[in-house]
């Protein structure tokens, strides 16, 4: 049994790493065209940096079910920050585009550890009357931080470059790492399992056949490019479902699908940062590339974003610990939907005033979804399969905003090629309106989900296991 003083100490901890690595999901996306111009590459190639970087945690998550059944707590969680460092270190001296993806693997190896290990500690640790609050305030590490950390990094690239960005998170996982060591047990329970390497090989098909042929899917459906990834990532998807089903103690255990509320928490969480991390990395491209604004102005833009969520995100755990899930999923997605909308609307005469108070209304929309409907989800399943909840329910939200990114950039890409015979200097911000549009339809999804599931899923405030 952990005692409240050592558990409140393990969640700070938890806190200052998940904080500072979560800000590196987002955190190049304002610096993405200076990395363009510096390292001489395409808008598509430059944004696999964040969703390259989502890839690999969506591969590496499927893992991470394993290794905290297999590895002792404390061991396991200093092995993902030395992990998350070194690859922080790359970054810090990459001379080229391929060491500095290198870079941004590494670290979401780490990474993608260090978010498992803490949803499935905190969801151990806290018991369940208190955990939507404690959860209200770990999703700001994983909301507010990605949404803050553009700010940051528009400051720091016009005031020292955009690797200063990455000696700051080394300082600070420095010290994640030195606390941790002070303060971490072994708080989860162990047991023997043998690594299924074909399951391992086949996630990583799945996932990576799925991001790539959708990424690449602005060329043709049918070409070589998108048709063979995807087709080879549904077949790998369809083979890894069939072989944890029939083993005798799988890999990833899939039975949490049995219970339908975890399958609608992770079907609407799985929208959301399809559209959340498409819009985290269009915006900064507007600013920038399209307005012809400085990074720093670009980052600036997405403080007030940052700051709503960072207000709302702890009143939204003790909302869903009082009320239930019902009101805040379908408040959320209408809110999600009319900030999209907005941005369709925007034209090169529109102020940054205009676009940061649109942000904003996004970032609270968020803030009334992502952490509830995580918690919401895990708290439905059975203790001993929490690992694995939480494992499959975060790869499949990365997966979903990886490919949310290229899905949306590529769209933007295109349209804005297509259109420059019609809208000459309009063009850019035309694919822009087009992709806002696409994101609109996606929310349109989500309130749609949230009103036909609320109806079967979510009448009462405190459904049990």
């Amino acid at each position: 049994m952990v005692k409240d003083k050592q558990r409140t100490l393990i969640f700070i901890n938890i806190l200052i790493s998940c904080i500072a690595s979560s800000m590196l999901a987002t955190a190049l996306t304002t610096a993405l065209p200076t990395m363009i111009n510096e390292f001489n590459i395409s808008v598509t190639t430059g944004q696999w940096l964040t969703s390259g970087y989502s890839l690999a945690m969506a591969i590496m998550m499927p893992l991470t079910a394993f290794l905290i059944i297999r590895f002792p707590t404390k061991k396991l969680y200093l092995a993902a920050i030395s992990f998350f460092v070194v690859g922080l270190l790359l970054a810090v001296i990459a001379p080229n585009f391929t060491v500095l993806m290198i870079g941004r693997i590494l670290q979401a190896c780490g990474n993608g550890i260090l978010s498992s290990m803490a949803q499935v500690i905190l969801l151990t640790i806290y018991p369940l009357e208190k955990r939507g609050s404690i959860m209200g305030w770990y999703g700001l590490s994983i909301g507010a931080a990605p949404v803050i950390a553009p700010t940051i990094t528009g400051i720091l690239i016009d005031i020292t470059g955009w690797r200063m960005m990455f000696y700051l998170v080394i300082a600070i996982m420095i010290v994640s790492f030195i606390w941790a060591m002070a303060v971490f047990d072994d708080v989860l329970p162990n047991r023997k399992q043998t690594f299924d390497l074909l399951s391992f090989v086949l996630s990583g098909f799945a996932y990576g056949g799925l991001t790539l042929g959708i990424g690449n899917i602005s060329s043709s459906l049918f070409s070589l490019q998108s048709g063979l990834p995807l087709l080879i990532g549904l077949l790998s998807m369809g083979l890894f479902a069939y072989r944890q089903f029939h083993l005798d103690d799988p890999f990833l255990d899939l039975s949490v699908l049995k219970n339908k509320i975890f399958v609608v928490s992770l079907i609407g969480s799985m929208l959301l940062y399809f559209i959340m991390m498409g819009s985290s990395i269009i915006l900064p491209l507007l600013i920038q590339s399209i307005e012809g604004y400085s990074a720093t102005v670009s980052g600036l833009v997405t403080l007030p974003g940052s700051l709503a969520m960072t207000l709302i995100s702890p009143f939204t755990g003790k909302f869903y610990d009082k009320f239930g899930m019902k009101k805040l999923f379908f408040v959320g997605a209408i809110a999600l939907l009319l900030s999209n909308l907005g941005m369709v609307f925007i034209t090169l005469k529109t102020t940054i005033f205009i676009i940061a108070l649109l942000n904003a209304f996004r970032s609270i929309a968020i803030g009334c979804l992502m952490m509830p409907l995580v918690t919401w989800g895990m708290s439905h399943i059975d203790n001993s399969l929490t690992a694995h909840g939480t494992a499959l329910l975060t790869s499949l939200r990365t997966i979903a905003g990886a490919i949310g990114s290229a899905v949306f950039v590529s769209l933007m890409t295109t349209i804005t090629k297509q259109s420059l015979p019609i809208y000459g200097g309009n063009a850019a911000i035309h694919g822009l309106n087009i992709t806002f549009l696409a994101m609109t339809l996606s929310a349109v999804l989500l309130v749609l989900f949230a009103f036909f599931s609320g109806k079967s899923t979510l009448d009462t405030a405190t459904e049990l296991k």
